[in-house]
């Protein structure tokens, strides 16, 4: 418990819930103050201010008649840092130049802030965005990854894919789309076909990440909060005949569930290893156990999905988070 009242920014946008109001839940269970600053408001609903003068630097977050200062706030979980929506009548050519500008204000005035603790650190988390970067730190802390290839040459591809004997997946380094609505399109990760090594004229467009195929035994998500893992798994033998990734519809649409999983200790060493070496607080890191019951690396969210996980498992990861927020600094 805390004995005074700190504010924790959490910043989401609107259609962001169960994850969300359970870690402000926690957080007000423990005697803090949740803020929630949902970011697509941004700049038509919800007002900030960086005032800079002889006096210093104020900033200011106002939200329906509600206001908080800037220097109340005591650490920030960015959870989601979505793009502003901009109202209607904004002429085309200036619309991308707005939400640029109406960025720039919310980043700058978050980084800013002079809170000690974050889930995460922005400069951090933009970093840990890299997938390349994660699959050497991974490999640097001694976890086993996938060979993998970042490529725009569809020859490297072929010879990729007749070293591997056609064992290859082909998936994005970054989201196709970030959209509120769902109805943007998004590219699932896929096995890669001969018929498809005829057409990959497209790279020369944009490269994508060919990466050895990993025989799946369970597929798991792991919330990392600090030095805890909350895995829960998935039974690939039941969906892999429809589909090499979980996202996808077909497989959501089966209704297989998340069940309760338990990693070896140096795998979780190893996890922990990982986000230090990154600079996280927390990070959605996926697995895969083999047959063999080896544990391959994937990825690292550093905002990844785990309410599934906490609704379906009753995992405490928000209580975690909370606990996480609210820790005292070595230099108070």
């Amino acid at each position: 418990m805390t004995t005074a009242t700190q504010s924790v920014l959490l910043v989401s946008h609107s259609q962001d819930q169960f994850g969300i109001d359970r870690v402000a839940d926690a957080l007000r269970r423990r005697g803090a103050r949740p803020v929630r600053l949902n970011v697509d408001r941004f700049p038509r609903d919800l007002t900030l201010s960086t005032a800079f003068g002889a006096g210093g630097v104020r900033r200011r977050l106002e939200d329906a008649g509600a206001e908080i200062g800037g220097d109340e706030v005591s650490a920030v979980w960015l959870r989601r840092l979505w793009a502003p929506k901009l109202g209607e009548g904004i002429a085309e050519e200036y619309r991308a130049a707005c939400v640029r500008e109406s960025m720039a204000a919310l980043t700058g005035w978050l980084r800013g802030l002079p809170t000690r603790r974050w889930i995460n650190e922005p400069a951090a988390e933009e970093r840990a965005q890299d997938k390349q970067r994660q699959l050497a730190a991974a490999a640097s802390v001694g976890l086993r990854v996938p060979e993998t290839l970042v490529t725009n040459d569809a020859a490297e591809v072929r010879a990729f894919f007749a070293r591997l004997g056609g064992n290859v997946v082909a998936k994005m380094l970054t989201p196709f789309s970030m959209s509120l609505s769902g109805g943007a399109p998004f590219v699932f990760t896929h096995a890669v076909s001969a018929a498809d090594l005829d057409a990959l004229s497209g790279l020369r467009q944009s490269p994508m990440v060919f990466q050895e195929r990993i025989p799946k035994a369970r597929e798991l998500r792991v919330a990392c909060v600090g030095g805890r893992c909350f895995p829960g798994a998935l039974d690939a033998s039941r969906y892999e005949s429809l589909a090499v990734d979980w996202r996808h519809p077909d497989v959501c649409a089966a209704g297989i569930a998340w069940e309760q999983d338990a990693l070896p200790r140096d795998v979780e060493a190893q996890l922990g290893a990982l986000l230090r070496a990154l600079g996280l607080a927390f990070g959605a890191v996926d697995l895969i156990r083999t047959p063999d019951g080896e544990h391959v690396f994937l990825e690292i969210n550093p905002g990844g999905e785990w309410g599934m996980l906490e609704r379906d498992l009753g995992l405490p990861i928000a209580d975690a988070l909370a606990e996480a927020l609210l820790a005292p600094t070595e230099n108070p």
